[in-house]
């Protein structure tokens, strides 16, 4: 049952494309600008034990999958888009099925660091020009998961506790992981229907996704030893699926905007399938083997 909102929106986007078209930036923007901060507010005021680490641990991540992958290849784009991944579009929607929504929690604080790595990084590995690092502090501070971060710390002063499970406030959050689901997923399905890839292209992906899960398996069990994260089989198991998630989208707009080319939309499409045919293979052995 959980996998019939991103199905059918998924599938809403994909076929309705053209008629839809109008509407895929307004969806993404609202994605992007207020609904995942809204989300972002709501976990962070009602604190989960452990997210702060998350958020280390997600940053930290990302930065040493982009600094192994430019070791290797020395392409700044091909590293960003092994490292800067698609929690927004892709990441909540994706944890929200596989895993219901005590995974809420887990997904928002891993997307928080995924996304600050993004915000400092993505513009200096697309830009050939030295960037001033008073726009890339400005470029961060006025990112939607900071603002949202913010003002989650403002309200953080008050003790909001007795009211985490009024009706209103449950329902009201209820309908905006309905919204996150179906915006993501229904640009997924508008963005996918007019990209085109190959058979290589998918072996590419598929591959380079496998190689930075064999990478996160170490790194998890390092967090589990090292970290004070709660020692919980859900926040694990989606911190894995988190590092199974395809490139950002908004790689390619850097790219177009700095480079004049658009090089990294084939490795997010490719990225993107590559990744929902992982990601449904671990969420149908995990709920195989094991009820969260």
């Amino acid at each position: 049952m959980a996998l019939i909102l991103p199905l059918i929106s998924f599938l809403i986007g994909f076929f309705g494309a053209e008629a839809l078209k109008p509407c895929r930036s307004f969806l993404a923007s609202l994605l992007a600008r207020l609904l995942i901060p809204a989300v972002i507010v709501y976990n962070m005021v009602f604190y989960q034990q452990g997210s702060l680490w998350l958020i280390g641990f997600s940053f930290a991540a990302s930065l040493i999958f982009y600094s192994l992958f430019y070791c290797f290849s020395k392409d700044k784009l091909r590293a960003l888009c092994f490292s800067y991944l698609n929690g927004a579009w892709l990441g909540f929607p994706f944890a929200l099925a596989v895993f219901g929504p005590k995974a809420s929690a887990t997904i928002v604080a891993l997307y928080i660091g995924g996304s600050l790595f993004g915000n400092i990084c993505a513009v200096m590995a697309v830009s050939t020009a030295k960037q001033d690092v008073r726009f890339i502090i400005k470029n961060v501070l006025l990112s939607p998961p900071v603002i949202a971060l913010s003002l989650a710390a403002v309200l953080s002063m008050w003790d909001f506790s007795a009211f985490e499970h009024h009706p209103a406030v449950q329902w009201a959050y209820a309908l905006n992981k309905v919204l996150v689901t179906f915006s993501g997923m229904c640009v997924l399905g508008m963005w996918l229907s007019k990209v085109r890839i190959g058979w290589q292209d998918l072996r590419r992906s598929l591959m380079l996704i496998c190689s930075r899960m064999l990478l996160a398996a170490g790194l998890c069990v390092g967090a589990y030893v090292l970290l004070p994260i709660p020692h919980v089989q859900l926040t694990y198991a989606v911190i894995f699926m988190f590092f199974c998630l395809p490139p950002a989208a908004n790689i390619v707009a850097l790219e177009t905007h700095y480079q004049g080319t658009g090089h990294s939309a084939k490795y997010i499409a490719s990225g993107t399938i590559a990744s929902a045919m992982i990601i449904s293979i671990y969420g149908l052995l995990l709920h195989f083997f094991m009820q969260f």
